[in-house]
């Protein structure tokens, strides 16, 4: 499961295969090249941050000197209409969060066919087939471009960077409905397929030294949005039912399966200058019959109060409290016995201010005064009794778009 190096041939390669793909599948015999051409849209984007901790590491040795630059992201994504119904879209993303340098090894992020069943004023009806942004929250479906996040970094206790793949997308089936009612907008999407299940799950849950690997299984995601007046109140309830199954070469430790059920309850209010975002989740997580470790289920629980301030046409500024607890029945951490109790906590106050320039490049600085390390990446801390329990972060971003 671990990725290769990347190079600037196989990257050339990978994109350009996405786009031959897409114009092959997209234009039947019967279409016109030119005016199928027409409905060709590119776009891309690039983000450089540098992360600075005074103690812990996040996103390489960001505690190290000048703290680290290994949080880069490159996407870019591609779409064509061959029919007023049909639409082919693909993203390719690399990204680096820390890790070996072949973690930014490009890959393809969603590449669906999206058919719309039913198109008028009042409904939208359609289906998606391939691989698709998992509608989870406010922010899961646009995560990786800088530009659609409050901040640099998303609440760490709802949108998870170190166990990312599990939330990212999914291979298979999603249908979709939007309704226009009198006063607002109802969408409902729901997905039916297999998630990804990478090595960043291996990881988190203590498994990546051993031979054995994830294989993704049957799994479903869904969320039910209302937009009223306009998007001045947005309400949201997604859920998910994320399994995979262990295959192990050896007897330890064996084969096993793993189960992840999230509920995210969002709520947003907005006015000209300024947005109130909050998001409440409770997570249940169980790992069952693995030979030598013991079965177990734990729920956590996760929200986040969020204030943005708009000002100058082109600047705003954040203030949000994240707060995350892995396990309900024992918030603080005291009955954990493979590691610190501070690992099994986080407690952030995040300050941020940016400032969009042009609509193409974004500017951003962001600091983070945390209490505990339980959404802290492993890789870059493979010692959890090396780290402490209060530290700090500071990061600064450039963003770009096309």
């Amino acid at each position: 499961m671990t990725a290769s190096k990347s190079s600037p041939w196989n990257r050339t390669r990978l994109f350009g295969a996405v786009g031959a793909m897409l114009l092959t599948v997209a234009v039947p015999a019967q279409a016109e090249p030119g005016k199928v051409l027409d409905t060709l849209q590119l776009h891309g984007f690039l983000s450089q941050a540098l992360v600075i901790t005074d103690d812990n590491d996040f996103f390489g040795p960001s505690s190290d000197h000048g703290g680290s630059l290994e949080f880069t992201e490159i996407g870019a994504n591609v779409s064509l209409r061959p029919h007023e119904d049909v639409l082919l879209a693909a993203q390719v993303l690399s990204r680096r969060a820390g890790g070996e340098r072949g973690d930014a090894e490009p890959k393809l992020d969603y590449g669906l066919i999206d058919y719309q069943l039913q198109s008028n004023q009042q409904r939208n009806i359609g289906v998606q087939l391939g691989r698709f942004k998992n509608p989870f929250g406010f922010y899961n479906q646009t995560r990786d471009v800088a530009f659609t996040r409050p901040g640099i970094l998303l609440p760490q206790s709802i949108y998870f960077d170190r166990t990312r793949s599990l939330a990212l997308s999914g291979d298979g089936l999603s249908i979709y409905h939007e309704e226009r009612l009198a006063h607002g907008n109802l969408r409902t999407q729901f997905g039916f397929g297999r998630s990804r299940v990478e090595q960043d799950v291996d990881r988190a849950l203590g498994l990546e030294p051993f031979p054995g690997e994830f294989k993704p299984d049957t799994s479903a995601i869904g969320q039910i949005r209302y937009e009223h007046d306009g998007g001045r109140i947005i309400t949201a309830l997604s859920a998910a039912d994320a399994n995979a199954d262990y295959d192990s070469p050896g007897t330890f430790p064996g084969d096993g399966k793993f189960h992840f059920q999230p509920w995210v309850f969002s709520f947003q209010y907005n006015q000209e200058l300024w947005s109130l975002t909050a998001e409440y989740a409770i997570r249940k997580l169980a790992l069952e019959g693995f030979n030598g470790i013991e079965d177990r289920e734990n729920i956590g629980e996760s929200w986040y109060l969020q204030y943005q301030r708009r000002f100058h046409d082109d600047w705003q500024w954040l203030v949000r409290y994240d707060h995350l607890v892995n396990d309900r029945d024992d918030p603080t951490g005291k009955n954990y016995t493979a590691g610190p109790d501070h690992s099994q906590f986080a407690r952030d106050w995040t300050f941020g201010l940016q400032w969009t320039p042009t609509p193409r490049i974004m500017l951003a600085g962001e600091y983070h005064y945390i209490d505990g390390t339980g959404w802290l990446p492993t890789q870059d801390n493979p010692e959890p009794s090396d780290t402490d329990r209060y530290w700090n972060m500071l990061l600064f971003q450039v963003a770009f778009r096309f």
